[in-house]
C-alpha cells in the first residue's frame, strides 16, 4: 500500500520576517520538472489549514519561485501557513512496452507561521514537503529489471540531491523524513532492490 511521503525541515529562528526568505531558499533548491518549470499554485490560510483560503492563484506550472513568495509576502503574518505546489520529474514504467518515461509528479511545500494550528510546526516542522507517496520511488507493483533498478535508483537520488542542496544552502537545523506508515524509505527500498532479478 502507497504512503505519503514527507520531508519536515526546521530552523535554528523562523520568524515573521524570516519564514517566507526561508521558504524562497528551500524552494530555489527544488529540481523543477523540464516541462513544468515553475510554481503551480500559491495559497495562504489563516489560523488554520481547515479555514477558508485568505489568497490563492494560480498558474501554468511556469511562474518563478519569487514571484509567487511575493504574492504571498504580501499576507505576512506569523499566525498564517501558506502552500506552493509545484513538480519535479520522477521515473515511471509507460503501461505496455515496458519503458520507462519521466513523468512531472506533484510536490507541496507547506510553510508553518510559528502561530499557525497552535504551533503545528513543532511536529510538523517550519517546512513540510509533501513528496507525494512513496510507491512513486519505490514501484512495488512493478517487475524491475536492469533499467527498472537504475529508473528506481536516479528517483531516489533526485530526492537525495534535492535534501542535500537544502542542507547545504538553507542552514537548517533537523530534518526528518518520513511515512504515514512510519517505516524507513531506506530500509524499503533496500528491501524493493534485493527483490530484483
Amino acid at each position: 500500500m502507497a504512503d505519503s511521503l514527507y520531508l519536515n525541515l526546521w530552523f535554528a529562528s523562523f520568524n515573521e520576517a524570516e519564514m517566507l526568505a526561508r521558504a524562497l531558499c528551500v524552494l530555489k533548491q527544488f529540481p523543477f520538472s523540464a516541462s513544468r518549470p515553475g510554481i503551480g499554485y500559491v495559497g495562504v490560510h489563516g489560523v488554520e489549514w481547515s479555514e477558508p483560503v485568505i489568497f490563492q492563484e494560480s498558474f501554468d506550472y511556469r511562474a518563478h519561485s519569487e514571484h509567487a513568495i511575493a504574492l504571498a509576502s504580501e499576507f505576512l503574518h506569523d499566525d498564517n501557513g501558506y502552500i506552493f505546489e509545484a513538480m519535479w520529474d520522477l521515473w515511471s514504467p509507460t503501461e505496455a512496452d515496458g519503458a520507462w518515461a519521466s513523468r512531472p509528479h506533484l510536490v507541496k511545500f507547506l510553510i508553518h507561521g510559528l502561530q499557525f494550528e497552535e504551533g503545528t510546526w513543532q511536529e510538523s516542522g517550519h517546512i513540510q514537503i509533501d513528496l507525494g507517496v512513496d510507491s512513486d520511488f519505490l514501484l512495488e507493483q512493478v517487475d524491475l529489471d536492469e533499467i527498472g533498478e537504475l529508473r528506481i535508483k536516479e528517483n531516489i537520488q533526485t530526492l537525495v540531491d534535492f535534501t542535500a542542496a537544502i542542507e547545504k544552502s538553507c542552514g537548517i537545523r533537523a530534518r526528518l523524513l518520513w511515512s504515514e506508515s512510519e517505516e524507513n524509505l531506506a530500509q524499503k527500498l533496500i528491501a524493493r532492490l534485493q527483490r530484483v532479478n
